[in-house]
């Protein structure tokens, strides 16, 4: 082999060990946004420039979940002891929304204090990586996964145990955990009974599976709305967005519009005013 031709397959060879390599680290900055989505795969944040949130005043029925969140959160905020927190319960009622408008009003009581992170339920395997990289940085953060749960077979929610309280390190402490679920236990009711009536030892197969939701200090439950609720959710957004809609015909298109939905909750409301707003030829900014 001549020297070029062996210069050429060296150079390609190096070339080829460049692409398999993993890139370097970038420096955790998270001076660079109030918000982020975490990527496992990449062990990377991505800023979120604008959070999809609904403002805190405009949620009804949840007056007790917004008092005890709230003030869960600023204690957190302000460096003193807080709780990690499972809201769960019937689905629509704002448990997402709960989280991202109390993050809002902390920024907007003391602007940088509280960085939200959203963690996808795939996404739980790689805690441990962003654990690492949150505690080498002095901003509080808040860990965030929706729709949390787990079905039989499912191993990652041991992942989320080892972080929340366990492991020699422990949660650090300019980090919270928050997750909604529309099960208390975090595990559907039949994969519980199971454990009950095939395990040798059925107490401590349902201690393992429901010892995951005692990791969360502060538990918030949601419930179904009723109509005076659902009704007063409908006239705070035509009320914010000033739909103009006389009292009883807005009532009356509501109840009609939670019948053909089947339900009645905040967001069959939210879903009933972007709707009523479109057709008016409104446009719903908040």
């Amino acid at each position: 082999m001549t020297n070029p031709d062996f210069r050429a397959l060296a150079e390609r060879a190096v070339a080829a060990l460049e692409r398999l390599a993993p890139a370097p680290a970038a420096a955790l900055d998270l001076a660079r946004a109030d918000a982020f989505m975490w990527h496992g795969d990449k062990e990377a944040l991505t800023p979120v420039p604008r959070v999809n949130r609904v403002a805190l005043d405009l949620l009804r029925g949840v007056d007790r979940q917004s008092q005890l969140l709230l003030e869960n959160t600023r204690r957190f905020a302000r460096g003193l002891p807080a709780n990690n927190a499972l809201l769960w319960g019937a689905r629509g009622m704002g448990k997402s929304s709960l989280v991202k408008a109390v993050h809002a009003t902390l920024l907007d009581e003391a602007p940088g204090s509280l960085v939200l992170i959203e963690v996808q339920r795939d996404e739980l395997t790689s805690l441990a990586a962003l654990l690492a990289l949150l505690r080498a940085s002095d901003r509080r953060a808040i860990v965030f996964v929706d729709d949390l749960s787990f079905e039989t077979e499912d191993a990652a929610y041991k992942s989320l145990k080892a972080v929340l309280e366990g492991g020699l390190e422990g949660r650090p402490a300019n980090v919270l955990f928050y997750a909604t679920s529309n099960r208390r236990h975090l595990m559907p009711r039949e994969m519980i009974d199971n454990e009950r009536s095939s395990a040798i030892h059925p107490g401590e197969a349902v201690e393992e599976k429901v010892s995951l939701s005692d990791r969360f200090g502060l538990w918030l439950g949601f419930h179904a709305c009723d109509q005076a609720t659902y009704l007063a959710m409908v006239d705070s957004y035509a009320a914010r967005f000033g739909l103009g809609l006389e009292r009883d015909a807005l009532h009356a298109e509501a109840n009609a519009w939670s019948v053909t939905r089947g339900a009645r909750s905040g967001r069959v409301a939210w879903q009933f005013v972007q709707d009523l707003a479109g057709r008016l030829g409104k446009t719903i900014a908040d």
